[in-house]
């Protein structure tokens, strides 16, 4: 099984050409980043993980400027974002940053799709809360148009794009995309509709969840199954057991959003895991 890592980046923490060569030197398997661009302080939405909420969430560095950077200095690392906002871009500017990041770095690149929890940070976006999911539904298809390997259009309910020479291209036609999400009839249809697989928070409940999801990826008509990889968890022997047992091939492990001493000392523990 591989093993993964996400980590809050921010100006406080350790940097990413630090983290991305200590990942690549140690022998882990990738390094997905999250993203919120600001968090405004009238917010009323309450926060899922629980209040007060943490100084980071206000803190993020841009996952992709950061994920550049790690690429720069790494050969096998893999790159995420887990998870990228897609309601919250220009789906014709991410395409590109997307396609650009997955390009120079080889192909090693994975899009993490996630609908969001801060009603006020995306509300600044011009994002209406209650088609966000749609919206990203349809921002999807964008995108997946401006990489196809010929000139394609796409017309959506939220916006278009004309045939358009759009080059670099990601890898395969698309990068790999997971979609994070409580799981439920509503999010598999996203799985199954634009991604190759799904992002669960912390990984439980697996045993009752992954038989839905694959009858809707069958249902849907999609071949083989679909991809699933635990996310932002907090490892044991017992937890990464249990994920084998289920045919888990990746696992994403939470660090701290720390400094470098501390960062590189839960590194140390996490080596167990290799």
């Amino acid at each position: 099984m591989r093993i993964a890592t996400t980590i809050f980046l921010t100006d406080e923490t350790i940097r990413p050409v630090r983290l991305a060569q200590e990942l690549e030197q140690r022998g882990f398997d990738g390094l997905y980043l999250p993203e919120h661009t600001h968090i405004p302080v009238s917010r009323d939405t309450p926060a899922p993980m629980g209040e007060p909420l943490p100084r980071e969430y206000g803190r993020t560095l841009d996952p992709f400027v950061a994920l550049g950077q790690a690429a720069a200095v790494t050969e096998r690392l893999r790159l995420g974002t887990g998870i990228t906002l897609v309601a919250q871009h220009d789906p014709v500017d991410l395409a590109k940053r997307i396609a650009t990041l997955d390009f120079l770095s080889g192909g090693r690149f994975t899009l993490g799709v996630g609908f969001g929890w801060n009603v006020e940070e995306a509300a600044d976006h011009g994002v209406t809360w209650s088609t966000r999911r749609e919206l990203t539904r349809d921002r999807m298809a964008l995108m997946r148009a401006l990489w196809a390997d010929e000139p394609t259009a796409h017309e959506g309910a939220f916006g278009s794009v004309r045939a358009s020479y759009a080059h670099p291209k990601p890898g395969g036609g698309a990068p790999r995309t997971l979609v994070g999400g409580a799981a439920g009839p509503k999010l598999f249809s996203h799985v199954t509709a634009y991604a190759d697989g799904w992002l669960p928070i912390g990984g439980r409940g697996l045993t009752g969840t992954l038989p839905a999801l694959r009858a809707a990826w069958t249902d849907a008509g999609r071949p083989g199954e679909p991809v699933v990889v635990p996310f932002a968890v907090l490892p044991t022997p017992g937890k990464l057991a249990y994920y084998r047992e289920l045919g888990i091939d990746e696992v994403v492990l939470q660090l701290p959003p720390a400094d470098e001493a501390e960062v590189l000392r839960t590194l140390d523990d996490y080596a167990q895991y290799l």
